[in-house]
């Protein structure tokens, strides 16, 4: 592989990580305040969607952003609604939340757009290069949402292990009966996890259609969301270690796209498939030793 290949091949993998390690940051902060939402592939097609709309409409891509993570700020409270406050099954809830938030996303996307004879587009976020890297210039041609994700990490993990919120996150997921006597409101730091991750995961979707392809389909976010949620649990629900899931999965799927693109004579479902079947392994290998939040999937009422 030559050096040009090899620089495309890395700036690929950065560019591909990029809304799966968003909204994988946004379910680890949900998972650690013990609460699964499964709601995370409707919650990126409504950021995608949603975001694509707005922006189409107003002109504006900062806008369409805002009104993406919006929606996925409302559908995380509509999660904690169901989880929290009514204490209902987090995996039921979260299926719900998907097939909700899904089936008005397109049926909203296809009242604006009806009629039209092909897919709508608009003019995405340009592309931003770090200057003084010489040769390895091009691996950081980066979209600007890209190097927010990554300096994300180290700052969610600072949230979390440092300040007195993330405390609080990590005291209801573990043991929410000792944060509860201890003065902490639960279901407020729940409601608080889930919003702010709904709107994480609602960029990573919004990312999709208003950066990396600038148009908007029905089949965008394509599992995503739940890779996104495989590496939350390959990740140890730990943002260093979610980074290098959503770089694993990125760098195999940009892999693969360089080898069906060389001609490789391989039949291309297999290369296709092969970015899942990677994370399918990492799960099965991480998922044995992996240390749940002890509160997960437990709803918590104060009288109990």
């Amino acid at each position: 592989m030559d050096q040009t290949l090899l620089l495309g091949l890395l700036a690929a993998t950065l560019r591909i990580a990029t809304p799966i390690l968003l909204a994988g940051l946004g379910e680890t902060l949900a998972e650690r305040a013990g609460v699964l939402n499964l709601g995370i592939e409707g919650i990126m097609l409504v950021g995608a969607i949603v975001g694509f709309s707005v922006a189409y409409s107003s002109g504006s891509l900062w806008l369409g952003l805002l009104a993406a993570m919006l929606a996925g700020l409302l559908a995380g409270l509509l999660m904690g609604w169901l989880a929290v406050t009514l204490g209902l099954n987090q995996h039921v809830s979260g299926l719900g939340v998907t097939l909700l938030t899904s089936g008005l996303a397109l049926f909203a996307f296809r009242l604006q757009f009806k009629g039209t004879a092909t897919p709508p587009t608009l003019e995405p976020f340009p592309q931003l290069r770090l200057p003084g890297l010489g040769v390895i210039a091009p691996i950081f041609e980066q979209y600007w949402l890209t190097y927010f994700a990554f300096l994300l990490v180290p700052l969610m993990g600072w949230v979390l292990s440092r300040t007195t919120f993330g405390l609080w996150i990590r005291a209801v997921g573990e043991n929410p009966q000792a944060a509860d006597t201890a003065g902490v409101n639960v279901a407020r730091v729940r409601y608080t996890a889930l919003a702010l991750g709904g709107a994480l995961m609602a960029m990573g979707g919004a990312f999709l259609s208003l950066a990396q392809l600038g148009m908007a389909t029905f089949g965008i976010v394509a599992g995503r969301g739940w890779v996104a949620i495989a590496i939350v649990i390959f990740g140890n629900w730990q943002p260093g270690k979610v980074m290098l899931g959503a770089a694993l999965f990125g760098f195999v799927e940009a892999l693969q796209l360089r080898l069906r693109a060389i001609g490789l004579p391989v039949p291309y479902q297999l290369l296709l498939a092969l970015p899942y079947l990677v994370t399918i392994v990492a799960l099965a290998l991480a998922g044995r030793n992996a240390a749940y939040p002890a509160a997960l999937l437990k709803p918590y009422k104060r009288e109990d």
